[in-house]
């Protein structure tokens, strides 16, 4: 028995007869090009990234509809890559300055890309590699002449599950002819694109094995634990009547949670708790029904700014926002205006000639110092935003203020914006107006922060790793990265009780929110407001109608006065067992 840990993706545990899906391009062919068959190469070239195209288009249109929402915007985005100039014509470069073949000449780009990405802090973004190199993979199966579907055998077994290196979105298209149980990868990270959709497609599966492929034999017996993030090969008797055991009762889990989907979130003293959704796209508000959440807590307006050539136009922004207002039907939505730098640089965007060029861009042009820098850019925004207003309610929120100078600043730009629609003639809304606290300086001074602002929402991933100074996708330092730190907790009661005695709204959007190892804790610390990934909604509310918030108060006072971080893990087991 070889037991394998990986990172946990669709929740669940499956038990069944492994599938090698046998992929990858064979080897790369290199050789010279005659200065006079350039032209051919090229064309070659071309030929091979228009069939791409088509094949991605044609998957597109063959999404069932029953298929997660993620999914069509996953293959949009693999052809808003393979649209890109550093994979549509930059190679072509490559062909014609180097005499080589074309596959050759976009193996070379793909290195290089693979090490901007690599190099890439910001752990969404440097998962985006995957995603590039699944392209690149179809691209070079259409230049070398190989087939590029998953080629699933059709008479595979009930409880069939897949063992890859990698799959794309485009891959899972095929799921919805068989009957795949669970799947493991070799490549992916918690915020990959094979993540999400083993998070969406409700499936099991483990990502991010290493060497998984190389260890598995065709039908051999194995064990997805996506709960644990466990990978089990050739397991006994005894470990498999116990895992068929938990994956009963699993199942029977997630019945009871799917009756939760229209029980108010109310805890047994009667607190009524908002349970809201973080979104990056009008395609994610299907989950959000499906999932009852209260409306928008989080839209990430920043990923309508990347893998394009040009910034939005105010109309097209007007557009995108206007189109989820329409799709809440009343809920709420909260958009947090564009949250670039670090590693969130689009190629159309660079300050003084140089994106990013800061030492530590962590800590230089970034958040909302970034739009002060481009007055014009953030101005655009919130006239879109304002304009979308009309449509339903909405709220705009600034990302990583540190002082009220910012604040100031924002609301200037704010004015601006109102008076140049008020000068077209355009109609626009009123809004809400509130900001992030990630940032230590901003959380310390958050009563006077909160006397310029409707509400706050606390971004607990950079509040995290700014207080604790830890990148926590860092593996070497990844240890240290803890929510529980006493550090933390004491941050955010006095963020969360601050903003109860003024009485102005405040929520968490981070990844605590979603955790239900922090969901009593957050309570306690008198937190009513919750946003976070839909999948995980229904497990916040089983715990939310089943807590006693009165009962939870009594107990904050020994968490909030240990000073030990050995001590926190322990506290928190007591808190989630009162």
């Amino acid at each position: 028995m070889i037991v394998l840990h990986g990172v946990a993706a669709g929740k669940g545990i499956a038990v069944g007869r492994a599938h090698l899906v046998v992929r990858g391009v064979s080897e790369v062919p290199q050789h010279d090009i005659a200065e006079e068959d350039l032209a051919d190469e090229v064309e070659r070239f071309e030929t091979a990234v228009k069939t791409t195209r088509r094949q991605l288009e044609q998957l597109r249109s063959a999404i069932p509809e029953n298929a997660p929402t993620e999914l069509g915007a996953f293959i949009s985005l693999h052809l808003m890559l393979l649209a890109d100039v550093t994979l549509s014509r930059e190679p072509i470069d490559i062909v014609y300055e180097q005499h080589i073949n074309a596959e050759w000449a976009l193996k070379i780009q793909t290195d290089r890309l693979s090490e901007q990405f690599d190099a890439m802090e910001d752990e969404y973004l440097r998962e985006r590699k995957q995603d590039m190199l699944q392209v690149v993979e179809r691209l070079q199966r259409n230049l070398i002449g190989q087939s590029t579907e998953l080629n699933l055998d059709a008479n595979l077994l009930d409880d069939t599950i897949l063992i890859a290196h990698d799959l794309s979105p485009a891959d899972t298209v095929y799921f919805k002819d068989q009957r795949i149980e669970g799947f493991v990868t070799d490549t992916g990270g918690a915020v990959s694109h094979t993540a999400i959709l083993g998070r969406s497609l409700n499936i099991p599966s483990v990502i991010g094995l290493g060497n998984a492929r190389k260890l598995i034999s065709e039908h051999e017996w194995v064990i997805v634990d996506g709960i644990s993030g466990i990978l089990i090969i050739e397991p006994d008797d005894l470990i498999l009547a116990e895992y068929r055991k938990l994956q009963r009762a699993y199942r029977s889990r997630q019945r009871e949670l799917n009756k939760l989907k229209k029980t108010a979130a109310t805890t047994e003293d009667g607190e009524e708790i908002e349970l809201l959704a973080n979104i990056e796209s009008a395609e994610d508000v299907k989950a959000l029904h499906g999932s009852g959440a209260d409306g928008v807590g989080l839209l990430r307006s920043e990923y309508l700014f990347l893998n394009r050539d040009n910034p939005p136009d105010e109309e097209e922004q007007y557009q995108f926002y206007s189109d989820i207002v329409k799709k809440l039907k009343g809920k709420p939505l909260t958009i947090r205006t564009i949250d670039l730098g670090v590693d969130k640089n689009p190629r159309w965007f660079g300050h003084n000639g140089t994106p990013n060029a800061a030492l530590n861009p962590a800590l230089g042009l970034t958040g909302i110092r970034l739009s002060h820098a481009e007055p014009v850019m953030f101005r655009t925004q919130m006239c879109a935003v304002l304009r979308a207003a009309v449509h339903g309610p909405v709220r705009m929120m600034w990302p990583m203020v540190a002082s009220v100078s910012e604040l100031k600043q924002c609301i200037v730009h704010l004015e601006a914006a109102r008076r140049q629609l008020s000068e077209r003639g355009e109609t626009f809304g009123d809004v809400e107006i509130g900001c992030m606290i990630e940032i230590p300086s901003a959380a310390l001074t958050v009563s006077t922060v909160l006397k310029y602002v409707d509400f706050i929402s606390i971004g607990t991933n950079d509040l995290i790793q700014y207080t604790l100074s830890v990148d926590r996708s860092d593996d070497s330092v990844s240890y240290l990265y803890q929510p529980a730190h006493p550090a933390v907790i004491r941050l955010l009661a006095h963020i969360i009780r601050t903003a109860n005695r003024i009485g102005k709204s405040v929520s968490v959007c981070g990844e605590m929110a979603g955790d239900t190892d922090y969901t009593r804790l957050l309570l306690g610390l008198g937190l009513r407001t919750f946003s976070m990934n839909t999948a995980n909604l229904l497990a916040v509310k089983d715990v939310v109608i089943h807590s006693n918030t009165e009962e939870l108060e009594s107990e904050m006072a020994k968490i909030t006065r240990n000073e030990d971080p050995d001590k926190a893990e322990g506290l928190l087991k007591k808190l989630n067992a009162v």
